[in-house]
């Protein structure tokens, strides 16, 4: 399962002894400062911590010392900040916050110097135990940071990689720390409900709860403490396998990806520990899943994803349920022949949000033809007041209508209500109650109810206006070119029929995605002026062949 993995680390390690690191330059700091771009200093960021950890487990692997891997530990600890620009506090010294990045940095350093001892220079691993205290331990020792009670990612990555870079070093403030940094985690847990569900989307599950069961490994492994054996956190574990499409394909609702491969290491020890199951992996490990190259994934799909386990685990070959429902989440996925569909309610104010509610995706043929955009181009507007005019996040590119010329609205109590949900052999019934969502002057009720066949998804609307009639417009989104036919709109595997008196128009834009590559995407919008009542259209879909 990793000789793909081992195989490119040797290799990155080579061109990381054959080609100088680049610089983290000024000019790169103030760049999101001044323009709000995040991608410049980040590219280098990440080019840098992707050559740190080849280095370290080549090293590992080898069991011999290696100067670059000395120069370059010793060159991260001159870097200005560990922290991202897009996290510099507003008040006080840059170093006396601990951001994710800076707690992953730690962390790295920190298992490295344990884990290669004698093979890194008595001098470097001095600095490195250094500059790990200076920037990461000793704030924290110095007071709580505000993520300490947060219920997303950052309570479970700041927490999770601050506490094992403590472990790895033996620190002198892990009885005041340990204890702090398990309470993060409780806060962390507290933000997913009893159906396990991660708001923040797939992406974020292998990040958040990925760095909480690394940090519950460790203390398990250091005190006998198990953050990991109860009810709650086996829901969690369990998730990805719930949302699955099969194939490393998946629902990017929030800001994800609809196609990503979870950590294989992670994955592993969340089966053998805990006995759920999981995705499986249409791929070999490789050294580039993570296009960040943590340090954590990496090294513990390295050592985890080839550990022996109890027979009866079920170990990363899952198949999928055939329907499954998160009722906290109110999100729905079913499955059947080549085929899926996965709709979500919840409400406008949730981690990583997006105006989404009603929203749904169609699966089939390998790929999803009715789909989320998932996650944009990070940018400072995007974490601001210019959210929602990203497409990404826009109810504009959801699959949802908009009524009178009004979209959705984000807060949290702009919020669907859950009115049915009836699973049954061969067909599943999901109706939510999308009002809430809107603020519409002559809207006075807005239910959407989706009913699941095998081949078949049947889309009704339903509408009570105040006055005679209202415009509405359908909008569905899918990154094929969809085709306008008399009556109908096919994106190939998938087709919807185009009832009396709906019009189609066939719109496109540029969006960037969270990698910053421009893609076309494609929107089909259907407008009518109606009267109250039922809107039914009905979507055939055809399994196709697999898409790579």
């Amino acid at each position: 399962m990793t000789a793909t993995l081992i195989a490119e680390i040797r290799e990155e390690a080579l061109r990381a002894r054959a080609t100088a690191a680049p610089e983290l330059t000024f000019g790169l700091w103030r760049r999101f400062a001044d323009h709000g771009e995040r991608s410049a200093y980040e590219g280098v960021y990440f080019e840098r911590r992707r050559r740190l950890v080849a280095l370290i487990l080549a090293a590992h692997l080898d069991g011999r010392p290696d100067p670059a891997l000395d120069d370059l530990l010793w060159s991260v600890c001159d870097e200005y900040a560990w922290v991202l620009p897009a996290h510099e506090p507003d008040e006080g010294p840059v170093n006396a916050f601990v951001d994710l990045f800076a707690a992953e940095t730690a962390h790295t350093l920190a298992e490295a110097t344990a884990l290669l001892g004698g093979h890194i220079d008595a001098r470097v691993r001095a600095r490195v135990r250094d500059e790990v205290d200076r920037r990461v331990l000793r704030p924290l020792r110095a007071g709580p940071m505000w993520w300490e009670s947060a219920d997303h990612n950052w309570a479970a990555v700041c927490a999770g990689a601050s506490g094992m870079a403590a472990l790895a070093l033996d620190s002198e403030h892990l009885p005041v720390l340990l204890p702090r940094l398990v309470r993060a985690m409780e806060s962390f847990l507290s933000g997913t409900g009893p159906d396990g569900a991660c708001l923040e989307g797939p992406d974020y599950w292998a990040y958040g709860f990925g760095y909480f069961v690394y940090f519950a490994e460790a203390l398990r492994e250091r005190t006998g403490q198990d953050l990991l054996d109860r009810p709650h956190v086996r829901q969690m574990a369990a998730y990805p396998a719930r949302i699955d499409f099969g194939n490393g394909r998946r629902p990017a609702f929030a800001d994800s990806h609809g196609r990503g491969l979870y950590p294989s290491g992670l994955l592993h020890r969340l089966a053998a520990r805990l006995d759920v199951p999981v995705p499986g992996r249409p791929a070999p490990s490789s050294f580039h899943d993570d296009p960040c190259y943590r340090w954590a994934h990496l090294s513990r799909t390295l050592w985890w994803s080839n550990e022996p386990t109890r027979p009866d685990a079920a170990i990363v070959r899952a198949r999928p349920e055939s329907r499954a429902y998160l009722p906290d989440a109110a999100i729905v996925v079913a499955r059947a022949g080549g085929t899926a569909f996965a709709a979500k309610g919840g409400h406008n104010d949730e981690p990583h949000n997006h105006l989404d509610l009603g929203h749904f995706i169609i699966h089939a043929g390998g790929q999803s033809v009715l789909d989320d955009l998932g996650a944009p181009q990070y940018t400072r507007d995007y974490f601001r007041e210019g959210r929602y005019e990203v497409p990404q996040a826009s109810a504009r590119w959801h699959s949802i209508p908009l009524i009178d010329g009004a979209a959705q609205l984000p807060g949290r109590d702009r919020r669907a209500e859950v009115v049915t949900h009836v699973s049954r052999p061969g067909s599943l019934t999901f109706a939510l109650d999308l009002t809430a969502a809107y603020a519409a002057p002559r809207l006075a009720r807005f239910t959407r109810t989706f009913h699941w066949r095998p081949g078949t998804l049947e889309l009704t609307d339903a509408f009570d206006f105040t006055d005679a009639g209202c415009l509405v417009e359908e909008l569905f989104i899918s990154r094929r070119r969809p085709v306008a036919g008399p009556g109908v709109i096919s994106w190939g595997a998938v087709e919807v029929a185009v009832p009396a008196p709906w019009r189609a128009a066939v719109e496109e834009q540029e969006v960037r995605g969270h990698d910053g590559v421009p893609e076309i995407v494609h929107r089909v919008r259907l407008s009518a002026r109606i009267p109250s009542g039922a809107h039914r259209f009905v979507f055939t879909i055809h399994p196709g062949s697999e898409v790579p």
